[in-house]
């Protein structure tokens, strides 16, 4: 697994970054039985940067607390049966399948913590499974699509220990 880690801002949250986005990659990535390993882009910006990206590809003028821009389009959350057709998907360098991107806002891990009332290292492992289910096909456009997503997050999350 490659994580192309890059932090654009430099927020002293006192958590591991690295450590932790590791962690809940892979988590995600075993619980869904991707077969593959996988390469993941993570960018851990601020609330203005991510502002403009939001406006930028979604024509949403507002800072949120993490983007997903996934490199596959799925038939089938979560099933990885159709990429033996798709060298596209491999980095042909690695090997690797090429999930997508993660754009993390620090400002809002932070604001989010708070107001959830739970850890920092809680919020920033939960954007960070949340988004990886977005990059393997899930989203929460339905209440059944919400749920679906909410109870792997939960799973993913408490495999690791970090509940809220």
């Amino acid at each position: 697994m490659t994580i192309d880690f890059e932090k654009e801002y430099d927020k002293n949250l006192d958590i591991d970054f690295t450590e932790i986005a590791d962690k809940v990659i892979s988590s995600a990535l075993d619980y869904e039985q991707c077969p593959y390993e996988a390469e993941i882009s993570l960018t851990l910006t601020d609330n203005e940067r991510i502002r403009e990206i939001n406006r930028e590809f979604r024509g949403i003028d507002r800072p949120t607390d993490v983007l997903s821009f996934p490199m596959i389009e799925y038939y089938t959350a979560g099933e990885f049966d159709f990429l033996e057709e798709c060298p596209q998907c491999f980095n042909p360098e690695s090997g690797e399948l090429m999930l997508g991107d993660i754009i993390i806002s620090l400002d809002k891990v932070e604001e989010q913590a708070k107001a959830y009332g739970h850890s920092v290292t809680r919020e920033y492992a939960f954007l960070i499974a949340h988004s990886m289910l977005h990059l393997m096909g899930y989203d929460h456009m339905s209440d059944e699509e919400a749920e679906v997503m909410e109870l792997k997050q939960r799973c993913i999350l408490d495999g690791l220990g970090i509940i809220r």
